[in-house]
Formats: C-alpha cells, structure tokens, sequence
C-alpha cells in the first residue's frame, strides 16, 4: 500500500537540494560564525549570503533580519519582546482568536503579565473585520499581531489593508507568516508589516531554523541573553547548517512558487471533484478566493473527527485535524469554533489536507476516493 502524505502544513520533507547544500556545513565549514579566524569567517560569510536571500524574498534590509530555531521564536521574540519594551507607553495588544498557538499563548502570558489582549472575532470564511480592528484600537494599543494565512483552514487575511491602517497609529504591526511564505507575495515595505515571522520546515527546508524580520528602529526587547550574535538581538551561536538549508529552502520556494500555486490549486480542484462524482457530502471550511493554495480543510457530515484520521491512516492517507502542535489531544480546534461556534457539528467533523513537495495528481485523486471510501462508510448507518 502506498503511503500518501498530505499533511505538509505541519511539516514538510526536506528538499533534496536543501540538503545537498547543508552537507558542506556539516562536514568541513564547521567554524563559529563569531570566531575571527578563516574558519570562522568562511561561516559567516554562508550566514551573511542566507540573510541576504531572506530579506530580498520579502523586500526587507539584511540588517533587518534576525535567525531564530523557528517560527515558534519568532513570534515569541516579536510579540513579547514588543510588549516588554513599549509597555511605558501602552499595555494593549489585538490580536484574532484564529492564530497559531505560538501566538495565543503568548499573548496568555502577556495577560499574566498585566497586559490586556483583545482577541478579534472572525465570520465564517475565517476572515477578521477591519472594523472591528479599527475599533478596538486605542491610544494605549501597542502591537496589532495577525496572521497571514491561517495554518488550520488556510484563510489569508487582508494583510495590506491592516499594514495600511495602522500607518496611522503607533502600534507595531506583527504577522505570523510561516504558512503564507514561499507561497503568497511578501514586501514588507508595501504591506505595512513592522515584524514577520517564517519556519524553515513549512517550506522543504531544516526543522530548528526560521527567521523574524524586525523593522529598522523598531523598539523591541531581546529574550536571551549571552553573546552579541544577530546585532544582540538574539543570543547563541548561529546554527550555520540550518541557516545555509534555509538559504536554498528560500531560494527555491521563490522559484518555484507560481508553478506550486497553480498545482496545489488543481488538486483542491480534483479532490472536489472526486468527492462530488462520489455524491459524498462535505463542505469546504474558508473561502475559495481568501485562500493559501496548499490548504484544505473540509467538513464531512455525520462523520467525526477521530473516526476520520484513524480510517484514513490505515488506508495510507496522512492528514490532521488542524494544527501540529495540538496533535495527540482531540480537543476542538480553536479555529473552527471562532468561525462557526462551540455547537457546530463542523468542530467534531472536519478535516485539514494539506499539499507539498512529492505530491501527485494520481496521490491526490486517490486520496480523495479514499476519503469518499470511508466516509461513506463511516456515515452508513446514519
């Protein structure tokens, strides 16, 4: 039996390019970055090349660009070390209830620490109001952190549109990019985004490496401390190996992202097709326009959550119920009850496919007859 993987928005398989290019900085470029010697300089010239490819990828400066191991630290770094820094002028932070738990449970801390968080609602696309967000600024508000694009049921938010209205206001603009990067365009500069945090992983690159991009000027505080690496913004020596995956990760995503795109939607296209010549019922839980083109969550009527993954992985098919880092806990993704409420039958019976490297159209449509398998059968009796 084929193994088919379509969980790629909870990690991705390493690019084998990426790793050609990591085996170098394993075996012989193994000097401290920090270290003055040849060694040490060949490093971090391969750091300095990295943080070049990353900052052009989303029209930022090389200084502007801070190595963290992930996504998870750099939404950590940008979120607290903004409160922390700027709390003299305002304790107040928005930001929706659809974000990624990196998120959330930092703002939580943040509220522990006496900050006040607003979590903005969503409609039933996913989608945060602009109104809302307008109205729940106030003088004392001091970040405005929103995702790109949702890693559970792939909604984009209106990114610019948030970055233009806040040109207006004090507050840092944050956005949680990690699912959107390599995928979607990214300038900074026209979007309005003060901070930006991506992961290695989610695009074919090292697990344990990522970025933040902090603007220039931007007041914010560091969470470790020890040696001056990353201009003192981000302590510890630099993972060199990582960084230079990374670097190719990037590089090939940019690449080869218009040709993803377009694939990844032809295989939405083809599973609902599938599913509907199956006169199976389902719903699709965002809006086809507002969309990351690699995510698909989907609602299967009469079936139930646990029942699906547990079906689906015997047959081959690897898919979740939403976010990685609630994986082992069958609790209601906290996306889905923003969007449709803690009564939806939606919460109990949805799934999340997600695309990436080494899919094919003959994986995805059998996937999708699969699913059509079993979710006739598991709604057979009902």
């Amino acid at each position: 039996m084929k193994q088919i993987y379509l969980d790629h928005a909870a990690t991705a398989p390493l690019h084998p390019a990426v790793l050609d290019s990591m085996l170098p900085a394993m075996r012989e470029d193994f000097g401290n970055p920090s270290s003055i010697h040849g060694f040490g300089r060949k490093t971090r010239h391969l750091v300095d090349e990295a943080r070049h490819v990353a900052a052009k990828a989303i029209g930022a400066k090389e200084t502007e660009i801070i190595f963290t191991s992930g996504g998870t630290e750099a939404d950590n770094l940008a979120i607290l070390g903004v409160a922390r820094a700027n709390s003299s002028r305002g304790k107040h932070i928005i930001t929706t209830q659809v974000e990624h738990h990196a998120v959330l449970h930092t703002c939580e801390q943040l509220e522990k620490e006496g900050f006040e968080v607003t979590y903005l609602p969503v409609d039933e696309k996913g989608q945060v109001g602009l109104e809302d967000l307008k109205e729940a600024l106030t003088d004392q508000t001091i970040l405005v952190t929103i995702m790109f694009g949702n890693n559970e049921v792939g909604t984009v938010q209106p990114i610019k549109e948030i970055g233009e209205m806040l040109k207006e206001h004090p507050a840092y603009f944050h956005t949680d990019a990690v699912q959107a990067f390599g995928l979607l365009p990214i300038n900074v500069e026209e979007q309005g985004i003060d901070f930006l945090s991506m992961s290695s992983h989610k695009i074919n690159g090292p697990k344990g490496v990522g970025f933040l991009y902090a603007r220039s000027g931007a007041n914010f505080s560091t969470l470790t401390y020890g040696g001056e690496q990353e201009r003192k913004r981000r302590a510890g020596t630099e993972n060199v190996a990582g960084i230079v995956g990374l670097k190719t990760a990037i590089e090939l995503s940019i690449e080869e992202a218009a040709e993803k795109v377009s694939l990844y939607i032809s295989f939405k296209e083809t599973m609902i097709q599938v599913w509907q010549e199956e006169e199976v019922r389902f719903e699709i839980n965002s809006s086809a326009e507002e969309t990351l083109p690699h995510v698909l969550n989907v609602y299967f009527p009469g079936t139930n959550v646990e029942s699906l993954l547990v079906n689906l992985d015997l047959a081959g098919i690897a898919v979740s119920s939403g976010s990685a880092c609630t994986a082992g806990s069958i609790d209601p993704s906290h996306v889905l009850v923003a969007m449709f409420g803690k009564d939806s039958d939606k919460i109990a019976s949805s799934i999340r496919f997600s695309f990436g490297l080494g899919n094919t159209m003959e994986d995805i449509t059998q996937a999708a007859k699969e699913t059509a398998k079993v979710v006739k059968r598991l709604t057979r009796n009902k």
